[in-house]
């Protein structure tokens, strides 16, 4: 009965006509950024946080959160029509749906990557309600000591599944968890890293970091590809697909979903491994593997439904724990700090308005592109023409009136142009910022829990291993450390995420 309570009041909050609007706000901004390529969902939250401000903070968690599915909708555009994925997560649409387009079918292609999408979006917003309860009165067994080492599990996880080099990323880890002690302590008040500097006496915010190093360095970066796009020649043709087409794509829709909702929750599991596991898996379970990159429908709806299954099961984490599983949730982290809310286990009591409202919108928000994208595919389509040059600068102005606003000060417009500065080195040296924006996020939560594990236990570091779900959780941690460092692991990671 608590279930479905909550989800009455779920319901009653995202129906409120302030919070439709801003989902459908959300929802068109989040398509608009996954039809254009090179512009992802987590630069446009970064960018967007600062104008959450005057938002209530459900309504501002509705609209975010609806960017974040909506992308995963209005990357598979481009993928099928341009052979561009608009997002990481639509890279693998490009390859059967692309050929679904060039045979004149790429109406069929949309509407089965719509109904994909819609169907896992579903399936996962129930998946969501069911886990969440049991996984919050979990949360609230644990003390500070099993706070810490999952925050610590948290960190380690993002780096076995994130891609590219494992010393990278735990240097990156390393740099954020050392930025996130930056200011005054609280406990002894000595200043830590301000090097005299009054701005930096409470911290480095959150939000020009994000935005510098994920908005603006992504930008900059993406001024350097090809302007071209080709739409493909052919018609759009029908969006209805065929009874044969649905009984077809239905059990990879299934299996994309399950393997999606799965991923999703795992820290570090990003946009790209659920999609790309999905297809991997359809071509071992077809009955002629040679279909696959020529238009097999199984190719569309299998990766879509997975992606857009992983994007709503990514918040379970979040809502339950306070751990973000990705860069982005980090943001959203980051975002609820914004609202004065203190990210952790004890979200679900406190503020259950704000957690049961964004589980009911993720349907209602679903539900809208279903309805709005397949129509408007003109205007999606005819949103490729407009030139990246363009647009560069208003995002630049909107980044700096974003940054100045947060504390009408100038030193978070410097702060975030540095961030960009660094971001682009980053990309252009091969190395993803997203492990440093989850140590900036956890660095002083870890810090804080450990003092109070210590203050508890009276100093004695132990307390990490005879508390049994401290233990096994630490455990896990060592287990990860021996895969990471087993030179045979290690070259199967490698392997697996070239493949």
């Amino acid at each position: 009965m608590e279930l479905f309570d909550s989800l009455f009041l779920g319901l009653q909050v995202a129906v409120e006509p302030q919070n439709l609007l801003y989902c459908l706000f959300g929802v068109l901004i989040g398509t608009a950024i996954g039809v254009l390529p090179g512009i992802g969902p987590i630069p446009t939250v970064a960018l967007l946080l600062p104008f959450t401000f005057g938002l209530e903070p459900a309504t501002a968690f509705i609209m975010l959160a609806g960017i974040f599915y909506g992308a995963q909708y209005g990357g598979s555009t481009t993928a099928i029509l341009v052979n561009v994925p608009g997002e990481t997560s639509s890279v693998v649409t490009c390859i059967d749906g692309h050929q679904m387009a060039k045979k004149g079918r790429a109406g069929h292609a949309l509407a089965i990557a719509a109904l994909s999408s819609f169907f896992a979006g579903t399936v996962a917003t129930i998946v969501i309600a069911l886990l969440a309860l049991p996984l919050a009165a979990l949360a609230l067994k644990f003390t500070a000591v099993e706070y810490f080492s999952l925050l610590v599990l948290g960190l380690i996880a993002a780096v076995v599944l994130a891609h590219g080099s494992v010393a990278k990323a735990l240097a990156m880890i390393v740099l954020g968890l050392i930025l996130g002690i930056v200011g005054i302590d609280v406990s002894s008040g000595a200043s830590r890293m301000t090097f005299g500097i009054p701005n930096l006496a409470d911290g480095l915010d959150f939000v020009p970091v994000a935005m510098g190093l994920f908005g603006l360095g992504e930008i900059i970066a993406n001024l350097e590809r090809s302007p071209e796009r080709r739409v493909v020649a052919q018609k759009v043709g029908s969006l209805m697909p065929s009874w044969a087409d649905l009984r077809q794509a239905f059990p990879a829709m299934a299996r994309g979903t399950a393997i999606g909702s799965f991923l999703g929750v795992l820290p570090g599991g990003g946009a790209a491994l659920p999609p790309f596991t999905a297809y991997a898996l359809e071509k071992k379970f077809a009955k002629d593997p040679s279909r696959f990159g020529h238009g097999a429908i199984e190719g569309v709806a299998g990766p879509e439904a997975a992606n857009n299954a992983g994007a709503q099961t990514s918040f379970i984490p979040l809502l339950t724990l306070g751990i973000p599983s990705n860069a982005l949730m980090a943001l959203m982290i980051g975002a609820l700090m914004m609202h004065g809310i203190q990210p952790g286990p004890q979200i679900m009591t406190e503020q259950p308005a704000l957690v049961w409202g964004l589980i009911a919108s993720m349907w209602t928000g679903n539900l809208m592109l279903l309805v709005i994208n397949l129509p408007m595919i003109g205007i999606w389509i005819s949103m490729l023409k407009i030139p990246y040059r363009l647009m560069f600068p208003a995002i630049v102005l909107f980044c700096c009136i974003g940054a100045y606003g947060i504390s009408n000060s100038m030193f978070n417009v410097w702060l975030m142009l540095g961030c960009a500065a660094i971001g682009y080195f980053f990309i252009k040296v091969g190395v993803e910022p997203a492990p440093l924006l989850l140590g900036l996020v956890l660095g002083p939560q870890l810090e804080e829990n450990f003092r109070r594990a210590m203050l508890l236990a009276d100093g004695d570091v132990t307390v990490f291993v005879t508390s049994p779900i401290s233990a096994v959780i630490l455990a896990i941690v060592a287990l990860l450390l021996i895969a990471m460092f087993s030179p045979k692991i290690a070259a199967k990671r490698e392997e697996a995420l070239v493949e």
